[in-house]
């Protein structure tokens, strides 16, 4: 899995992404701490609200952002939208006020989602061939999980000599960081193979995204993903701190024990999926979400929060891994920054749903409940996930053309067929291929 690093553009955009990724996830454990100082036995209301808020900026602007990306230069755009979050950084020890919060959680998360599809748009191109762009996807799984692991270790380390204010430095330096490291290297820039208007370019990577059925399957798994994983961001400082009366190293360690899981399932990953579909090790893992969120009903103690969490991590990891699999078969290399911002747009649709929801209901009608209702949310999103997305999923598929000339080129191997002319080859939706053929 590793050989891929010796390739220098990606070794240094990795770099970027997991020194980005740990300041990043200093600020999690922080704002949440931050939401517990300010509100309480409310935290869980703040925390999730201030989350919902990052879904609206990730949902609103990651589609537009995507839009005008094909424009400009990649590694100009990321530089500078990491500086920017840098900036937002720099004044979140300063907030005295839940509603400053909120304001400056939407400009770090509307920078972000400018960011990150930019950033995952940009590894296809950089690694062409499958096999080293499955390892990619791995180590950017692994990236993730580590910042879960690390951050919390980290700041439970840091807590015991400084206040969770000075944590937020660790952001700043991780984005500035980040951001020299995507200078030392040049990044392909794929352009579109026509002109589009600024409608097309903004909804072109959503309506590619619904057009295709195992996208669509995908768009159900990231539901249920979200119903786990905003139990474990919205409501672990609650658990820890407010119902098992621990202290914040303990809620940075419960965190931990979540990415734990998640790096084990990302380490297994590459030969796990050399020998299963994509279909089955996602859906198996979206199994063990539902399992795990049900069994949360029964939660007693510290030891099982960590046994607990861990299973979070794991089907967190199983899901959520291959996913940019299914987003580059699914596309063309010029439509892969249009369709990765929908995915990174749709996905945080589905936590601007749940953020709050967790939040809220455990802090109306306990955390049991909650446990329940998102469980039972979950294994919904799996069920749906297995209608829309078919078993067979075939990368060729046999289709008709309707309306398009004999003598166009796309048709130099097909065969008439009634009104129409019938071929088949690798299927993506585009100006070509507009619905996926029944």
């Amino acid at each position: 899995m590793l050989h891929v690093l010796a390739n220098r553009t990606y070794r240094h955009l990795y770099m970027a992404q997991v020194i980005a990724l740990i300041g990043t996830g200093l600020c999690t454990v922080a704002l949440g701490l931050l939401a517990y100082e300010l509100a309480g036995v409310n935290a869980g209301m703040v925390l999730g609200t201030a989350l919902a808020i990052k879904m609206v900026a990730n949902v609103a602007v990651a589609p537009v952002a995507a839009a005008f990306a094909e424009r400009v230069p990649r590694r100009a755009m990321l530089v500078t939208l990491d500086l920017i979050r840098a900036a937002v950084a720099v004044a979140l020890p300063f907030v005295t006020q839940i509603w400053e919060v909120f304001v400056l959680i939407f400009l770090l998360q509307a920078a972000s989602a400018s960011f990150t599809p930019t950033f995952q748009a940009t590894i296809p191109d950089v690694l062409p061939d499958e096999r080293d762009y499955t390892r990619a996807l791995s180590l950017s799984r692994l990236a993730y999980d580590l910042e879960s692991v690390v951050s919390p270790i980290l700041a439970a380390a840091l807590l015991t000599v400084i206040s969770f204010h000075g944590i937020f430095a660790g952001t700043v330096v991780g984005f500035l960081a980040s951001a020299a490291f995507v200078v030392s290297v040049t990044l392909p820039s794929p352009k579109p193979t026509a002109p589009r208007g600024i409608y097309e370019r903004t909804t072109r990577g959503i309506r590619i995204y619904l057009a295709t059925p195992r996208l669509r399957g995908l768009l159900a798994l990231n539901f249920g993903v979200a119903c786990a994983g905003a139990m474990v961001f919205v409501n672990t400082v609650l658990i820890v701190q407010s119902g098992l009366g621990l202290d914040q190293q303990a809620t940075a360690w419960a965190l931990a024990a979540f990415g734990g899981g998640s790096i084990l399932a990302a380490l297994a990953l590459p030969p796990l999926l050399d020998r299963f579909p994509v279909r089955r090790t996602m859906m198996s893992g979206a199994g063990v979400l539902c399992v795990a969120l049900l069994a949360g009903v029964m939660l007693d103690g510290y030891g099982q929060l960590l046994a607990l969490w861990s299973v979070f991590g794991l089907g967190y990891s199983l899901v959520l891994t291959p996913s940019g699999q299914l987003l580059r078969r699914s596309s063309h290399p010029e439509d892969r920054p249009a369709l990765f911002a929908a995915q990174f747009a749709l996905s945080h649709a589905c936590w601007l749903a749940t953020y709050p929801l967790a939040g809220w209901l455990g802090a109306l009608i306990g955390l049991p409940a909650s446990f329940m209702v998102l469980g039972l949310a979950a294994a919904t999103a799996m069920v749906v996930a297995t209608l829309f997305w078919p078993v067979g999923d075939p990368d060729v598929v046999t289709h008709t053309h309707y309306g398009l000339d004999p003598d166009h080129p796309h048709l130099h191997d097909a065969v008439p067929a009634g009104r129409g002319h019938r071929h088949a080859h690798g299927f993506v939706i585009d100006n070509h291929h507009p619905v996926w053929p029944r």
